[in-house]
């Protein structure tokens, strides 16, 4: 398999150094940097779904960084229940987790860090976060629905130094905002039945004046799911409106609904898997989340060279569930005392956030050559109300209902500032250099109980964290015709989580020098577009991660043990991420009327290692330590290939797409033969056949239709811990979808 992707790879890249000197197009992205408002859609009427990011868009300088900008228009595939391995088959190296048969939830990593609800990267819906906490409960339970999705934007690491804080970088979703309808009023419909009783129904309007755009929609998703127990409700609603008051200020707002109640159908053994991969061991177990989202955002064109953005957003989500979240091996039967089934547990997450950004952008003249600085401010508030361990009924359906007091009882606060900036030196005509640094001042405070016992409250101590640091980067850009060579260098952090503060006083203890984690990302790439044949990026990385956080056992003076949770050790990401695609008709069939192909393969060879990892553990009455140095880092699979052909002639788009993800380690032991209960052990290698296709019959009316694991793999992605398992999280087999789509 690797010989025949570098084949093509090779042969693709062939066609680069006969066009170095081809003079630069226009539909590139590697174009005079300009100032591109937020609306603006790049590359919609080319017919392509990746783009690269211009070298500014609106306040934000991607110049230097390695990015990926996906037209949703243009995507094929199923992006009703949002198969992400479909929309970033073309952003090399994004691994993900597949167990959620609706797509209400994404799970995306890259470069060997984990895919927990995308908790790595720094995930925004139009410039904003949406995430529970991005400082210390970086979760996104929220994900935009896709149909409602202009453009899919990702910067990776070195997006830090704009947006911070994660080392994955960024992933923006640009909803659609009616900016792009050119009548006062437009109504869309798409309408879409699949397998497993699967239904979407997204209706919208919008349109545009001379002083205002606006759009609105509302999306209804329901399904069975592809397992027992796994049926689900999705609710989505947005709305926004935008006007210009003058011909320099424009003035828009927006706000997200966002409602689901899912039932989990639980995790399942290695040996249950084998048996019977899409059945359920428990009926139970739900879960519960509604979200509500407002932003106000302000542009003003201060003068030609200069442009001032400013952002104000807030937040109010939910998170509840209620199940038997004992391991898949512990049946949930009926308890022979009560004869009734066991107390479920109910946890309760409730999430209030604030803040706001204001970015300046300025053009100006050093010598005789025009520069770019952009700079900007942030503050972020958010508070989190966390109620665990709450004892539920026994019933089936689901509730909020308990018993008693919640035992843990907490609440956690966050409070982020920074300055951040970033210059664009050009040098000569085909040099720029993009240095930039991002200063933070954050302060984490963790209060209340973590369990009671009667009326006595076992409360953890009142944990007040504040730091201050500066995270310096550099980019550069070589233009060689319509290529270029970037590379860059930029440091990013992940702060001591919630869960890092609030340990069991009685049988942990936290370090009170513990760090948050920081590290590195370097790029190295050679990127471009050769006439409208020819689209490429390849590169090279390191992710370094230090200070990386974990637990060791120490033992006090009067022999007692406890587990002390500090900075442990350190991990590398070494590898290669290349995107290919190439359309020998359009390359050597100038006057062809058969319709197109273009091919593409996207590839990444991921090597993630644990540099130390530091692990004492108590056997006996002894303590033992172990190193966990030259161990896989988990959920890092060490090859990622996504390669396709696509036929297109006049309204019609036919896509087959060809996945493969070699196995990984659910953990950092690295352990092979999993345990009774599969929650840990070795994550196999998956391949993956997709179908898709679209017919256009007009600018109106269109239909779309696709299977999904054409071949029937029987595959898993993740082993769970806690939520939504424990154990085996099985992937969808086979299932297809039809979607019928108007505009008028």
């Amino acid at each position: 398999m690797k010989k025949i992707v570098f084949g093509l790879l090779l042969i693709n890249c062939f066609y680069i150094v006969s066009a170095q000197d081809t003079p630069r197009m226009k539909d590139t992205g590697f174009v005079t940097p300009k100032y591109l408002p937020a609306i603006t859609l790049v590359g919609r009427n080319s017919g392509s779904d990746i783009h690269f990011l211009p070298e500014i868009v609106g306040t934000n300088i991607n110049a230097g960084k390695k990015n990926s900008l996906i037209v949703m228009d243009n995507v094929q595939g199923n992006v009703v229940t949002n198969t992400m391995r479909q929309v970033m088959a073309k952003v090399p190296g994004i691994h993900i987790w597949e167990s959620d048969p609706s797509g209400i939830q994404i799970g995306i990593a890259a470069r060997g860090l984990s895919p927990n609800r995308s908790w790595e990267f720094n995930v925004r819906q139009n410039g904003y976060d949406i995430s529970s906490d991005p400082f210390g409960y970086p979760e996104a339970y929220y994900t935009p629905q896709l149909n409602s999705v202009q453009r899919l934007e990702v910067i990776r690491g070195a997006g830090s130094l704009q947006y911070g804080p994660q080392f994955g970088g960024l992933v923006n979703f640009i909803l659609k905002d009616g900016s792009d309808i050119k009548k006062p009023f437009q109504y869309e419909s798409q309408q879409t039945a699949g397998s497993f009783g699967l239904f979407n129904s997204y209706n919208a309007i919008g349109g545009q004046n001379e002083k205002a755009h606006y759009y609105a929609f509302w999306d209804h998703r329901k399904g069975n799911g592809f397992r027992e127990n796994s049926g689900f409700k999705v609710n989505t609603a947005f709305a926004n409106y935008s006007w210009k008051l003058n011909k320099k200020l424009k003035l828009g707002f927006e706000f997200t609904h966002f409602d689901y109640l899912s039932q989990q159908p639980g995790g399942l053994t290695d040996a249950q898997f084998n048996q019977d991969a899409y059945k359920s061991l428990r009926s139970r177990n739900w879960f519960e989340v509604k979200w509500n989202m407002a932003a106000l955002n302000l542009d003003y064109a201060i003068n030609e060279n200069s442009r001032l953005n400013i952002k104000a957003f807030a937040m109010s989500g939910d998170r509840n569930s209620i199940g038997f979240m004992q391991a898949p091996n512990v049946a949930d039967t009926i308890n022979a005392t009560t004869l009734q089934f066991n107390y479920r547990r109910v946890d309760i997450d409730q999430y209030r956030n604030l803040g706001a950004e204001a970015r300046y952008i300025i053009d100006y003249t050093l010598g005789k050559t025009k520069q770019t600085l952009s700079a900007g401010i942030r503050y972020f508030r958010g508070k989190t109300y966390r109620f665990q361990n709450g004892r539920g009924d026994t019933g089936f359906g689901y509730n909020l209902n308990t018993l008693a007091p919640y035992p843990t009882d907490l609440d956690f606060l966050t409070e982020n500032t920074a300055f951040f900036a970033e210059n664009i030196f050009r040098i000569g005509k085909n040099l720029i250099l993009i240095p930039g640094f991002r200063m933070e001042h954050i302060q984490n405070t963790a209060n209340g109980r973590v369990n009671l016992s009667g009326n006595t409250e076992l409360k953890i101590g009142n944990e007040n964290r504040r730091r201050q640091f500066i995270l310096p980067g550099i980019g550069a850009e070589y233009h060689i015709g319509t290529t270029e060579i970037y590379a860059n260098y930029s440091q990013s952090y992940r702060p001591t989580l919630f869960s890092d503060l609030t340990a069991n006083p009685t049988t942990d203890i936290i370090d009170q020098n513990l760090e948050d984690a920081k590290g590195y990302n370097i790029d190295l790439g050679y990127r471009g577009r050769i006439k409208d044949y020819l689209f490429f990026d390849v590169s090279g990385y390191i992710l370094q991660y230090n200070n990386r956080i974990g637990l060791i056992a120490q033992q006090r003076a009067d022999g007692s043990f406890y587990n002390f949770r500090t900075n442990v050790g350190d991990s590398r990401s070494m590898g290669v991420e290349a995107l290919v695609e190439f359309s020998p008709t359009k390359a050597w069939m100038k006057n062809n009327q058969f319709g197109h192909i273009t091919l593409f393969t996207s590839i990444a060879f991921i090597n993630a290692h644990y540099e130390e990892f530091r692990i004492i553990s108590r056997q006996g009455n002894n303590l033992v330590e172990t190193n966990l140095k030259n161990k896989r880092v988990e959920n890092a699979p060490e090859n990622i290939i996504r390669t396709g052909m696509t036929y297109t002639k006049k309204g019609l788009t036919i896509t087959a797409q060809y996945s493969y993800v070699s196995e990984a380690f659910s953990d950092a032991n690295n352990t092979i033969i999993p345990p009774a209960n599969g929650v840990n052990g070795l994550i196999p290698s998956y391949s993956l056949v997709d179908l898709s296709g679209t017919y256009k019959f007009n600018e109106k009316l269109f239909l779309k239709s696709g299977i999904n694991n054409l071949l029937g793999e029987k595959y898993f992605t993740r082993r769970a811990g806690g939520y939504p398992g424990p154990g085996i999280m099985v992937a969808e087999p086979r299932n297809f979808f039809v979607t019928v789509g108007v505009k008028f």
